[in-house]
Formats: C-alpha cells, sequence, structure tokens
C-alpha cells in the first residue's frame, strides 16, 4: 500500500498518509492506541473544510484540534508540503512481506468473505474496508458485520441490518464506477445460538448473499452437544461458511483460549453434505482450525474460504496466513470458493 503525495499537496494528502500510518500499523499488530491516534487524526482533519486546515497550519494551531498531537502534526504539515512523511517511508520500507508461503493460493483469490465494519465491532467505515481490499487486488468482498445478539461487537439489529443494505447498495453504484467494477456482497456472521439455530430471522437471511456462522458462546460445551450445534447450524440452507469452526485464540491482547470440542469427522462430512464451506480464518490470535483438523476437513472432501475476519483495513493483508496454512495442508485453489469469481460464487450460495 505505498502511498506517494500528489503534485499539489493538501489536506486530502494528509489525511491519505495518517491513514496509511494506520495501515501499517494495523498490519504489524501495533497496540490499538497507536492505530487509532492516526485515525482519529485523519478523521479530525478530513471533516474540516481544507481552508480550515491551511489557516490552522499557518497559525500553528493544529494541534488544538481535538486528536492532534505533535507526532500527527508533524505527519500533516509534511504531507502539505508535497512530501512523503518521513514516518510513512520509514514503515513502508520496513513492511517487507507478512510470510514467503502461500503466494500461489493467494495470487488466486478474489475476494475476502469475512470481514467486519465500523457498523458493528470493527474500527473503519465500510468505504474504507472496500477501498483497501480493491488496493490489495480484489474485485469484490462481503461486509459480514455481527448479529444482533452479540452485543459486546455492537451487533446489529434487523433495523441496522436493514438500513446497512440501503447504504451498501447506494455504496456499491459509486464503487463500481470509481473502481472498475468492484462489488461489496451483502453478508452477516451470524451467531450459532445453543440450540444451533441461527440469530436472525428467515427474511433477513434471505436477503444477504454470504452467511457466516460462527460459535460465539458457550464454547466449553461438552463434545456431544456441541457437534450437534454445529451440525444443525450447518444444515441450515441459508449457511454458506462455517467460521472459526474451534473458537480457539492462540495469541493477542485477549489471551489464549483452549479449541472448543466437537467431532470433526461428523462436522466437516456435514460440512461436505450440506454443501457449506470451512472457514480457514487468518487472524494470527486465531490460524483456525489447526492443521490437524484442516487435514480432516480436506481430506473429508470439503470446501474452503480463506479469510482474515479482519475488523481494520490493515488486517486485511493478512490473508497470506490462512493461504500459508492451506498449502501446509495440501488444499487446492479449485477447492477455495474466494478464488471463484463473483457470480458463480453466488451460484454456488444460492444453491
Amino acid at each position: 500500500m505505498m502511498v506517494r503525495m500528489s503534485d499539489k499537496a493538501g489536506v486530502a494528502d494528509a489525511v491519505a498518509a495518517l491513514r496509511a500510518i494506520g495501515y501499517y500499523l494495523e498490519r504489524d499488530q501495533q497496540p490499538t492506541h497507536r492505530v487509532k491516534a492516526y485515525r482519529r487524526a485523519a478523521d479530525t482533519i478530513a471533516v474540516l473544510p481544507a481552508a480550515e486546515v491551511r489557516a490552522r497550519r499557518r497559525a500553528g494551531t493544529l494541534t488544538e484540534l481535538p486528536g492532534i498531537g505533535p507526532k500527527t502534526e508533524a505527519v500533516i504539515l509534511e504531507a502539505m508540503d508535497g512530501t512523503t512523511p518521513s514516518y510513512l517511508v520509514k514503515l513502508e520500507d520496513a513492511a517487507g512481506e507478512l510470510t514467503t508461503a502461500g503466494r500461489a493460493i493467494r495470487a488466486e483469490l478474489k475476494a475476502d468473505l469475512h470481514l467486519h465494519s465500523d457498523w458493528s465491532d470493527g474500527g473503519s467505515p465500510i468505504e474504507e474496508m472496500a477501498r483497501t481490499a480493491h488496493g490489495l487486488g480484489h474485485r469484490f468482498i462481503a461486509l459480514t458485520d455481527h448479529s444482533a445478539r452479540l452485543t459486546v461487537a455492537n451487533g446489529l439489529s434487523r433495523e441496522r441490518r436493514l438500513q446497512q443494505l440501503e447504504v451498501v447498495a447506494e455504496l456499491n453504484q459509486r464503487l463500481a464506477r470509481e473502481l472498475d467494477g468492484f462489488t461489496i456482497l451483502n453478508g452477516i456472521e451470524v451467531d450459532i445460538l445453543e440450540d444451533g439455530s441461527l440469530d436472525c430471522d428467515l427474511e433477513i437471511l434471505a436477503r444477504l448473499d454470504i452467511v457466516v456462522a460462527s460459535v460465539h458462546s458457550k464454547l466449553r460445551m461438552a463434545a456431544e452437544p456441541m457437534t450437534e450445534r454445529m451440525v444443525r447450524a450447518i444444515a441450515n440452507p441459508h449457511v454458506d461458511i462455517l467460521g472459526h469452526c474451534t473458537g480457539r485464540l492462540i495469541t493477542g491482547g485477549r489471551g489464549t483460549r483452549p479449541e472448543s470440542e466437537f467431532d470433526a469427522e461428523i462436522v466437516f462430512e456435514a460440512c461436505k453434505q450440506f454443501g457449506t464451506a470451512v472457514e480457514i480464518n487468518s487472524r494470527p490470535e486465531r490460524l483456525d482450525p489447526p492443521n490437524r483438523l484442516l487435514t480432516i476437513a480436506v481430506e473429508t472432501g470439503c470446501v474452503f474460504s480463506i479469510d482474515t475476519d479482519a475488523h481494520a483495513p490493515g488486517q486485511l493483508d493478512w490473508q497470506v496466513y490462512g493461504c500459508e496454512k492451506a498449502e501446509e495442508c495440501d488444499v487446492t485453489p479449485d477447492r477455495v470458493i474466494n478464488t471463484w469469481d463473483s457470480s458463480a460464487l453466488l451460484e454456488w450460495a444460492a444453491s
């Protein structure tokens, strides 16, 4: 995501530089407060008239604005002078490949089918997530903000979900023109409830393009009822992808969490029989499923979706971690649903 300043530098260049810094910090898994500092500064000046920002620059009062400190001010000043801010140059120069493995599969991917915006627990607007995905080479994405029951993640109520459908429709008209046909698919990460039912009504599910179903509660349920719970969700005709199937956390700020227990052979056979893809979740703290279970899914004959579960633009680049896992477990690109074009994917999901 190389950023260079335009010949006619201005406020837009400063906003782009601040957001690019946020992107690289997210990509490198830096502390959230550091990322937010640069994104907050970008948001602050983005909504102001350019003339006011220029006037404050001349008067030396930029730091009087909320969210603008000495470091973010330095970035703004350099960008408005027409040079790439030194801190951004440093981050760009240090941003090597996240991994050298999985590149062949990553090159085949046309989409990311599990990501979040600031409508639920993501940190950035839908449009910023979409434009970043396009910049990384994707032709479309599925926006999968959380369902209502996951209140800790600001899950969408029915009313907010309907509103989001309208917002995405309007946004798609513009993005299709500006980004060579790029499309946002309407999706959801829906909670699998304790009895295997889904935390969303059928009318809404029927209007969505992609449904990722995930367990977020009662993760320590005994293996037999957990297996039944997962199979019931997998068998739901609206479910397209089984998200982060073990729920494990292996690192990160939330600490660690063991895998949920279930009969993997039964669960993956259900995925095969009901045409539900098994997600290979690329988040570094998840990398779910573990390779021993992913191998069972491969041998069972499942199809897969390699997704980032991104909650911020910089995390969209993590997809290569899932590609690395897929490569390690002999997942071939033809069995990965986000190597398909959008029409083939939507036909598969509808069937």
